[in-house]
């Protein structure tokens, strides 16, 4: 991970670059092409730019393009939302002097929100900014399993679905890895200097060739809501609709909610891992960084 947004901003406009074709946005092939995608004066002339300013974008040199530029460039690389939002920040960033490092607080799950998981009788899991597992009641435990018992510095959820056992419980897994990834590509560059993100996106891309394909590719996603389909050991496969609720504070971390609709098998599955939970008394507990 780069500590330059320069050289982020660059790499994100040359991955989409390449990524389109020109018969995506109406030009002709042609014959003779040497390069994938978009020649950069071709995404120069749809975007309205000089094609010297937009290599110097590329080349992470000191440009600052204003909001149309990059609304611009946005619509000529058919960005989505998510995307397109993306590049504002990255673009953003670049316009930040660069300031001494600061001191950074543990992520924290407030007193209320540890009463909310209380009262909720759904899985449901509090997620940090870079995708730590903060906090779980039990059934949100039970579907986590061993996950759980390991030390709190390894509970994020991009390493439990890139750990090779996992396409045995996650039928879709490389799915939900990209997504994970796509997810924190949008937090890190909120906040590049981040200790943790630099900490895990160090530690990931070393351990993981997956990891570090997919994230070089720059995709983003700011989702709110999903699915997921677990294969459980002790009720069969789940699959399951989630949601995503910002805990007040900005940023802050995110309560994530399992739910299934009303009468599905996977409802009463719900309800079978609820009834096979070790302990009954404490089946509305709520766990939370437990002491290693």
């Amino acid at each position: 991970m780069s500590d330059d947004p320069r050289r982020e901003l660059a790499e994100f406009l040359r991955t989409r670059r390449t990524r389109l074709r020109p018969e995506d946005v109406g030009l002709e092939p042609g014959s003779r092409r040497r390069v994938a995608g978009l020649r950069r004066e071709e995404l120069a002339l749809l975007a309205g730019v000089s094609p010297d300013y937009y290599q110097r974008m590329e080349q992470g040199r000191d440009v600052r393009p204003s909001e149309q530029v990059l609304d611009a460039l946005a619509r000529a690389l058919n960005f989505s939302a998510e995307e397109t939002r993306h590049l504002h920040s990255l673009a953003a960033a670049t316009r930040i002097p660069a300031r001494p490092p600061r001191s950074y607080e543990p992520e924290d799950v407030p007193d209320t929100t540890k009463r909310l998981l209380h009262t909720m009788a759904s899985p449901a899991l509090v997620i940090g900014r870079f995708l730590d597992v903060l906090a779980w009641n039990p059934l949100g435990g039970a579907l986590l399993g061993e996950f759980t018992r390991r030390p709190q510095r390894e509970r994020n959820l991009l390493a439990l679905f890139l750990r090779p056992e996992a396409d045995r419980t996650c039928p879709n897994r490389a799915a939900t890895v990209a997504e994970l990834i796509g997810m924190l590509r949008s937090q890190v560059a909120a906040d590049p200097g981040h200790p943790r993100a630099v900490e895990l996106v160090g530690e990931l891309a070393v351990h993981s060739d997956e990891f570090a394909a997919v994230w070089a590719l720059h995709d983003v996603e700011e989702p709110t809501r999903g699915q997921m389909r677990l294969s459980h050991p002790q009720v069969g496969e789940l699959n399951l609709d989630w949601d995503a609720y910002p805990i007040p504070g900005n940023p802050g971390p995110a309560l994530m909610v399992c739910t299934a609709p009303d009468g599905s098998p996977d409802a009463e599955r719900l309800r079978l891992l609820a009834g096979l939970l070790d302990n009954p008394v404490t089946h509305h507990g709520v766990q939370s960084r437990p002491d290693q």
